[in-house]
């Protein structure tokens, strides 16, 4: 008679170490391993386990700067609302510092961090504090021409605002799109990455042209961010912040959730905002490059800068929303020049400034900011399409004006760049000044909400 086979134990799943108690993480593999092979027993699982860190509590406010003052009503009242969410940030365990700027605004429940805020955090990444417009930035390119509206012209057939995406700008550099591949905060991306290419989306992103009131010369300057592909970024790493504020911090409130450094997932969050930065450099460069190629025009001068971003310096991580870094954060990247790219509305000048300051983390503003929100701009009668861009070629790429982007939507132009003087955040030695710009306009594909 043919010898029974003895039946194998059935083999053990993360199933079982989930019921067992344990949290699921890349541990269970190994456990798993081990235990189906018969190398380990169940009372050798804690040995595997991660063990538990205690969580830590707020700590007192820390340290403010701020860099505004504040004369009318409405200033006034944008200061208190700034000043309390500020109050809030300055909890979270994680942060040693926080520098306001002249252009500053809320920008969501209190806590949150505002627009022309700095966020000076040790051995974390708060994904919440750079946005979810990962590397907003400007990108200006000086042109060998005095004649703005062929420059203008260009562009505007050049470029993409609204919904959708290019399928025609889709091709990635091999090595950008390998990089893509091989995180695992953005490989999911990939298409995103490839249809998103030479779109600038909607909001304040626009692009200018104006003459140099150095040489004469055009300029063409896009304002825009990553677009759907560092949004989804963005999503990705909040989600995994989440899991480290579960257990390090429950306090904190979800917005300023952080991914500690020290960590795996902090080192592979830091390569996916770089592999952002290096896609958003280049979502520039294809749209001021497709409008070159429209006017034939060369190349006088070129340089960039972020100010929705991530910085090191001194083993510190600082969070600029809506800030733009003075110092020379970026040695290795020759389009970072020592100089830097402020605009303000669209029908004023475009600063280009240098210097720093410590007191304010050498930050500057990175545009005007807001006294109110869009809404209450709209509702306050304020907005006057004709006269506040009489001097200007207005374009909006929907074919409708946004008049929650026209100049009177936003802080006074003139107050920021003299504050900008007052606090001593940099010196202004150029300045682009205006001869039209595109935005984005009211979408036509936006629904009307439904009564209730």
């Amino acid at each position: 008679m043919p010898k029974k086979k003895k039946k194998k134990s059935p083999a053990y799943t993360g199933r079982d170490l989930i019921h067992a108690g344990y949290k699921p993480g890349p541990w269970f593999k190994r456990a798993l391993n081990g235990l189906n092979s018969g190398k380990i027993s169940w009372a050798e699982i804690p040995l595997y386990a991660p063990q538990p860190k205690d969580s830590i509590d707020l700590q007192e406010p820390c340290d403010q700067k701020y860099f505004l003052s504040a004369r009318t009503q409405e200033e006034i009242t944008n200061l208190k609302s700034v000043q309390a969410t500020s109050q809030e940030l300055a909890k979270v365990p994680t942060l040693r510092c926080l520098a306001i700027m002249p252009d500053a605004c809320p920008a969501g429940p209190l806590g949150t961090i505002p627009v022309g805020g700095v966020a000076k955090a040790e051995n974390a990444i708060h994904p919440g504090m750079h946005s979810a417009d990962i590397c907003c930035s400007m990108f200006r390119t000086e042109l060998r021409t005095e004649q703005a509206k062929p420059v203008l012209d260009a562009m505007h057939s050049a470029t993409h605002f609204g919904p959708g995406g290019r399928p025609e700008h889709s091709k990635l550099p091999k090595g950008l799109k390998q990089r893509i591949l091989d995180n695992p905060f953005t490989h999911h991306h990939l298409q995103r990455a490839q249809t998103d290419l030479g779109t600038q989306g909607d909001g304040n992103h626009f692009a200018f042209v104006g003459h140099s009131d150095q040489s004469g010369l055009v300029s063409l300057v896009t304002h825009h961010g990553s677009r759907g592909f560092g949004a989804m970024v963005y999503k990705s790493g909040m989600r995994v912040a989440e899991k480290y504020r579960q257990e390090i911090c429950p306090q904190v409130r979800k917005g300023n959730a952080w991914i500690p450094m020290d960590t795996e997932d902090g080192k592979l969050y830091w390569e996916a905002l770089a592999i952002v930065r290096d896609w958003t450099q280049l979502n520039h460069q294809v749209l001021h490059d497709a409008t070159l190629f429209r006017t034939g025009l060369e190349i006088e001068n070129r340089h960039w800068n972020e100010h929705n971003f991530v910085f090191e310096r001194d083993g510190f991580y600082y969070h600029g929303k809506g800030a733009t870094p003075m110092w020379d954060y970026a040695s290795q990247d020759e389009l970072v020049s020592p100089q830097r790219i402020v605009p303000l509305n669209m029908a004023a000048p475009i600063l280009i400034m240098e210097g720093g300051k410590s007191e304010a983390m050498d930050f500057a503003p990175h545009g005007a900011g807001r006294n109110m929100s869009r809404t209450q701009h709209i509702k306050s009668g304020r907005a006057n399409l004709a006269r506040e861009t009489a001097k200007i070629d207005a374009r909006f790429y929907s074919g409708m004006p946004d008049l929650s982007e026209l100049p009177s939507a936003y802080k006074d132009a003139a107050t920021i760049e003299s504050e900008i003087g007052q606090f001593g955040l940099g010196i202004v030695v150029e300045r682009i000044l205006p001869y039209g710009s595109i935005m984005a306009g009211r979408s036509k594909f936006q629904r009307k909400r439904k009564k209730k």
